[in-house]
Formats: structure tokens, sequence, C-alpha cells
């Protein structure tokens, strides 16, 4: 799906706003766009008029203005075209793309090492006629500027191959953007998930790897390197006589140790031992003591992280997501022992689960999308 960003139309500044809060509602009158935009309604009829002329909107049908006349109703039309959002988790990749009032339009996912297959279904199933207007990766890295400023990739190599493999299936000439996919996913938590309405809170994820999405004014922080949140680079351990090791804290979380302390603790008259997270998770709730203690002193060691959290940010709450901080059997012993080594901070279960991250990255894509159609506006006013 080649793309030509350069045919996009140029909006007067007046249209660029209305558009922006049409994408944002999904549909609306003229007087309710006159009063989201904050425009009068001449001014308005005219911006809606140019948008319909370059079918960035389109007429919707009619709705009662309860002066007993109708009002004619608007959403976006199809040149307003759609964005692509890719995760590239550690075991799947989950793509969605979208329309850019959020409306989900295609969706795909596979495995990691079929990562630019999955991308070209998600991309196949998105309407001919729409244009792509942007894409957002979501990596389990840091992202930082290329070094020539000609957009951004992952910091190590981490994420870097993978990264790589799927570039291969995007369409060229749209922006691509890259984003960790923690704070992708507290984007999700904020806006559609266990942290609505919070101005300020923490997203710990807790699976294979360890992060930190930090929110604060609405907002993900990033950093001056990009590297907010990253967990990991804590020193660890840190007691006499002993050197910390490179991310040897995300090791001794990450749910491959947690596996490896349930083997070594698992008596023979107790079956076989899980091999996974959910199995141990599933054994726990089933009242089994050996998995019953291994998940009371993981609480422990996320308790304590989240501690570490608080101390630095006092966010008032903490949501705990990933592979194994989303299981709500945590959350005792979490609070637990947050509450005996901090100030009172609420912790909750993460809402939005394992779509988290490719719903953060949507919801960024949009906002993205729609800033790509409107940033020319004001060329002709």
């Amino acid at each position: 799906m080649e793309q030509d960003l350069a045919r996009a139309p140029r909006l007067t500044e007046s249209a660029g706003a209305v558009f922006a809060v049409l994408a944002g509602a999904g549909h609306a009158t003229r007087p309710q766009l006159a009063s989201l935009a904050g425009l009068s309604k001449p001014t308005v009829s005219s911006a809606v008029a140019e948008l319909e002329s370059v079918r960035l909107a389109a007429h919707s049908g009619t709705a009662s203005s309860g002066t007993g006349r109708n009002a004619a109703v608007y959403r976006l039309g199809p040149a307003a075209g759609a964005v692509l959002a890719v995760d590239l988790g550690p075991a799947l990749t989950r793509v969605r793309g979208c329309a850019l009032d959020g409306t989900l339009l295609a969706e795909a996912t596979g495995p990691r090492e079929d990562a630019a297959d999955v991308v070209r279904e998600a991309l196949d199933a998105l309407p001919a006629d729409a244009p792509l207007r942007t894409i957002v990766v979501a990596v389990g890295d840091v992202t930082a500027p290329r070094k020539e400023g000609t957009g951004m990739r992952p910091a190590t190599a981490k994420a870097g191959p993978v990264f790589d493999a799927v570039t291969v299936a995007l369409p060229p000439g749209v922006p691509v953007h890259l984003e960790n996919n923690v704070n992708c996913a507290a984007l999700a938590e904020l806006h559609e998930g266990a942290a609505r309405g919070r101005n300020i809170f923490g997203y710990l994820r807790i699976g294979v790897g360890i992060g930190l999405g930090i929110v604060v004014g609405g907002q993900v922080l990033r950093g001056a390197n990009g590297a907010a949140g990253e967990l990991a680079r804590i020193p660890y351990p840190w007691d006499d006589g002993r050197e910390p090791r490179h991310e040897a804290l995300e090791e001794y979380i990450g749910s491959r140790s947690l596996l490896r302390r349930a083997a070594e603790a698992w008596p023979d008259t107790d079956g076989p031992c899980p091999r996974t997270a959910e199995e141990l998770f599933a054994l726990a709730g089933q009242g089994r003591a050996a998995a019953r203690a291994v998940v009371d002193r993981h609480a422990v060691d996320v308790g304590r992280l989240a501690a570490a959290v608080t101390a630095v940010l006092d966010p008032g709450l903490v949501v705990l997501g990933g592979s194994t901080g989303a299981y709500p059997q945590l959350l005792h012993g979490v609070r637990a022992e947050l509450a005996r080594l901090s100030w009172p901070t609420e912790v909750v279960s993460s809402t939005v689960g394992d779509l988290g991250t490719v719903v953060g990255a949507a919801r960024l894509a949009v906002s993205r999308g729609v800033q790509t159609v409107t940033e020319v506006a004001g060329a002709k006013d």
C-alpha cells in the first residue's frame, strides 16, 4: 500500500480545528462542532463545506435539534484515512488498523517471528481507498532518534532485530513512530482501563521483563533519554561485597526466574512442576501450598519494587500489569509489602490485559494521524 502524503489536502486553520474536533467526537452536528471548537456557526459551516469538498468529512444523517428542526450530522469522510499500531511483544505481534476517529478497521495477531506477515495481514484488511497517515510501533526497549534525524529506532539490541525485520512490511512514505511498549500500555490504562480519571499514576509491568509507565498530568513521562521507567537498570543486588549486574533486577523478578524458583522449591509429592506462569497461578488459586508459597514470595518482591516506585514518584496509584503482574492473586501481598515499606498508595490490577500495549499504541497513532492531516492548517488562511 504505497502512500503519497504530499497529496493530503491543505486546510485552512478553521477547517483543521473542525477536523480535529470531529475526529475526537466521531460524529457531530454543526452547532455541536461550533461549541466544541469554540468557533462561530458561520465559520464552522464554511469549514465543514471545505472538509466535505476534499472528502475529509461526510454527511451521515440528521438529528433532532430540540427545536423541532433537524440538524445534519457529520462524520469523517473516506479521505480522512487510517493509522496502524504494531505491538512487537516478546511472544506475539499484535496489529490494529483504525480510522482517525478510533474505529477499529483491521486487526491481526501472530508469532513474533512472523511479525512482518502479521503487519501485511492487517494492512491488506484496511480499506483500499483510505490513505495511511501514520504508523506507531511499540517495542520493549528505549526508543531514540536516529543519528541522521530521520526517525526513531530501538536503542539497544533488545528490539532492534525484530523492528528491522518488520520495517520491510511497512509502506514507504508513511511516518513511523516508535514508543516503548510499557508507555503504550500506561496510555491504555489512563484512557480505557484502571486509571481512568487519574492525573498521576504508575503502571508497573511484570512479565518476562519489568518496566514502569509514568503518567503525570495526564501525559506519559519519557525522560531526557526516552528511558524514564526503565526499572531493569536499577542497581541490583546492592549489598556489601556484591556487585550490581546489568539488568539483574529484571532477571530476578522476571517470569523466567519465577518459574525457576518454583522448580527449585517444588516437592515431588505435588505432582508435575508448573511450566508456565499461567499454570503456577492456577495451582496457587486451587490452594496448592507449594504454588501458593512461590506466588506469595513473588508478591513480596513486586511489593518492594512498588515501594521503590512510590519513594520516587508518590503516584497515589500503582496499576499492576504484565503476564504475571496482572494476576489478582498478587494484589494482597503487594499491597501489604508496599504498606509496610511506604506511605498509603492504592494498588489495582490492570483491566486492559494483554491488549493494553496495542490499544495504547492505536490511541497514540490516531492522535498522530489527526495531527498529520491538520498540521498544514493555516496554509490557505
